[in-house]
């Protein structure tokens, strides 16, 4: 099994969002990140777990947890003019963009913020910590994993 870590601004597409779908079910859409696509195509499989991460936001974190229940398949929106997600460029014979389907969990019994997770020494070398990460979706290792459930049942000062 793998680990990742998505983000989504909650304003667009928050965690509440997710549980109010059917299934508590969703297709994330919109990834338009050839290195986020190609996780999404190439290794992300059914039964992985994903920290659902709230960015952009008063208090940027972790707020839950999702699982990969679909794997990466083209991304529809890229062939919608009336979409946000539209590329002119994206072929629906030769998909440019994939998507992956993802179940809601739980909520995290708090936010595990951004700040805290920078300052725990067994994550100084997560993807999400290290400057200039503008990923939406990055791979988490087991330790890391391991270590954000750990905090999650700390409080944090």
């Amino acid at each position: 099994m793998n680990y990742w870590l998505m983000k989504s601004e909650p304003s667009a597409f928050g965690i509440d969002d997710l549980t109010a779908m059917p299934g508590q079910t969703e297709h994330w859409d919109g990834v338009r990140n050839y290195q986020a696509r190609n996780m999404m195509r190439d290794q992300m499989k059914i039964g992985d777990q994903v920290f659902f991460y709230h960015s952009n936001c008063k208090i940027p974190g972790i707020v839950g947890i999702m699982e990969v229940v679909r794997e990466g398949y083209p991304d529809h929106t890229a062939f919608d003019p009336q979409s946000q997600y539209f590329d002119p460029k994206s072929d629906p014979k030769n998909p440019r963009w994939i998507m992956v389907d993802i179940k809601y969990v739980r909520h995290t019994s708090r936010v595990i913020s951004l700040a805290e997770l920078k300052e725990c020494e067994v994550l100084e070398n997560m993807q999400l910590v290290r400057k200039g990460n503008r990923l939406s979706i990055m791979p988490v290792t087991a330790e890391e994993w391991a270590m954000i459930l750990q905090l999650e049942k700390t409080a944090f000062q």
